[in-house]
């Protein structure tokens, strides 16, 4: 078998080049090399401007904020001046100082021509948990400018079936774990077949895999699983949820490795610093280049077949995950709500999650 990496593992290697500010190529034969905006520096900058015009790719989102026309629809194509530094371009891509400096443009964005590898090259660093834009210059021969440069090169069409599809968690481990919730727990550890971020299964006492599993679907949430943030009900969930398949004896709590719906914990502090602002949850989000929720809640249903279930009574206020659950073939027999206290901290956010993502709150 021939030592080629896959479509994933090209994937996973673009990732990290871009997160330590390397180039990397989409194409075949035309196509383009790109930076992500985050970690672009002057060097880099300097560098990869001589093979052309530069493109700054934004999402819509944050096109918006900037009254930057987006005639691409999801994106647009704001053309980097010839004089724009590393620092001009992050003050474009993060909103962090757009109340203290509110004019960033005019900015032109472009009409003409294509956006496909454009819009590539924005779901690659959101992959990444990167700030959603791009340098972008075109090259003529993907191929050779990747050899030549000894660049990560992508072909567009694989990356991108790559990053839409849900990819399959394997299990790795699993060892007897007593938790204050229940004596009788048990740790199951996940790795998506990509070799991304590993998902977690806690399995409380032995639940009968003919009959639907108590079972919520947590998002991780470092602020407030761990140090208890009052700015979210998350931790209060992640207890309540755990303490109430303790008394019943059994369950699982599925805890998937995504902070800040979607995000990663780096954005989402990024938001709460907007939040700080006056904004809510969702514009943060927005302001951010992001959508209201960026999660695939896929995992979950996946790592419940693996564990043998097909049914569950799901512990959640969000009609998406009851949605997704039966769309994937698990069968929601009963929809659980899972209601905490509220405080001066999180009633606003509270508020939100209702009005805006339509939690039965």
């Amino acid at each position: 078998m021939p030592l080629l990496p896959t479509p994933s593992e090209l994937a996973a290697r673009a990732r990290a080049d871009l997160r330590v500010g390397l180039p990397v190529v989409l194409g075949d034969g035309d196509g383009i090399a790109l930076l992500a905006a985050e970690t672009l520096t002057d060097a880099r900058l300097s560098a990869i401007r001589i093979f052309g015009e530069l493109d700054l790719a934004i999402t819509d989102r944050r096109a918006e904020t900037l009254k930057a026309r987006a005639y691409d629809g999801d994106l647009a194509r704001v053309v980097v001046p010839v004089d724009a530094t590393a620092s001009w371009v992050r003050a474009i891509a993060d909103p962090a100082d757009d109340l203290r400096v509110p004019m960033k443009g005019p900015l032109l964005t472009r009409r003409e021509g294509v956006a496909g590898l454009h819009r590539l090259a924005i779901a690659l660093i959101k992959s990444a948990q990167l700030l959603p834009a791009a340098i972008i210059v075109p090259v003529a021969n993907a191929k050779a400018f990747a050899a030549d440069h000894h660049l990560t090169r992508l072909h567009p069409d694989a990356t991108h079936q790559d990053l839409l599809r849900h990819h399959a968690l394997n299990p790795v481990a699993a060892a007897r774990l007593p938790i204050e919730a229940a004596d009788a727990g048990r740790l199951h550890i996940f790795r998506p077949d990509n070799g991304g971020t590993e998902h977690y299964a806690i399995e409380i006492g032995r639940p009968d895999r003919d009959a639907p599993v108590l079972a919520r679907l947590h998002s991780a949430c470092f602020t407030g699983d761990v140090l208890g943030s009052l700015k979210c009900d998350c931790g209060p969930q992640l207890r309540t949820a755990l303490a109430e398949m303790g008394t019943a004896g059994a369950g699982v709590l599925l805890y998937l490795n995504q902070e800040g719906r979607g995000i990663g914990l780096a954005n989402k502090m990024r938001a709460y610093s907007l939040q700080d602002q006056g904004f809510d949850t969702v514009e943060a989000n927005h302001r951010l280049g992001f959508e209201d929720d960026e999660r695939d809640f896929r995992l979950g249903a996946d790592i419940l077949r693996r564990m043998g279930f097909s049914a569950v009574r799901l512990m959640t206020n969000n009609p998406r995950k009851v949605a997704m659950m039966e769309h994937e073939g698990i069968m929601v027999a009963e929809r659980v709500p899972l209601i905490t206290p509220t405080n001066r901290h999180n009633a606003h956010y509270l508020d939100v999650k209702a009005k805006k993502s339509g939690h039965l709150l």
